[in-house]
């Protein structure tokens, strides 16, 4: 993956990997103390989990964004997650992966999760020169990763504040310690992971 420089890199164990979300609070307080997805979370929409902790960052502004104020580490099933790769299709048409734009618009309307690349992001926010990824899940997916894939809910909102103001104040090597360890994720065959 690195050669085309499209990396998953996450937090993972033997059986799970850490996604993050961030959630307004009636849904972001509620799924950790109850460790599950409150029911007003909605399964009948896409829902986006991204396995790298500063493109979160970066989505949600340090969860300063309206409507994004609680951030969620959601411990998941590395199966789940594999299977949810293994069954993805990527969110745009990519020539040399797609047979034609057509074949590619009806595996998007089958698939029950979509990959997306976007450039990884260093502690100030700004662009690095490898892509991260974002994992859309709908339909069926939706439903396994609230009732199957997910072992934990944590609000780790607390730690966003504490490596934002660590950043701001210009200890970056503080804030780089806090940050949650990850590391390249093993391959996981499918044109979605790999798309170039």
């Amino acid at each position: 993956m690195a050669a085309n420089n499209h990396e998953i890199r996450a937090a993972y164990t033997d059986s799970t990997i850490t996604v993050y979300q961030a959630y307004r609070p009636e849904i972001g307080l509620a799924a950790a103390r109850d460790g599950r997805f409150p029911g007003v979370w909605k399964r009948d929409r896409m829902t986006w989990v991204k396995p790298s902790f500063l493109w979160m960052m970066y989505r949600c502004g340090w969860a300063e964004k309206a409507g994004q104020e609680v951030v969620l580490a959601v411990e998941i099933a590395r199966d789940g997650f594999e299977w949810a790769l293994r069954h993805a299709c990527l969110s745009s048409y990519t020539r040399g992966v797609h047979t034609d734009r057509a074949s590619w618009q009806r595996e998007l309307k089958r698939a029950p999760a979509r990959v997306q690349w976007d450039p990884e992001r260093d502690l100030h926010l700004r662009p690095l020169p490898y892509r991260s990824l974002q994992l859309g899940l709908a339909g069926e997916a939706v439903r396994r990763y609230a009732d199957e894939w997910t072992a934990s809910i944590r609000d780790v909102t607390p730690l966003v504040r504490e490596v934002h103001g660590a950043v701001a104040a210009g200890e970056l090597e503080r804030a780089g310690r806090l940050l949650p360890e990850e590391r390249v994720y093993p391959a996981v065959p499918t044109g979605a992971v790999n798309p170039s």
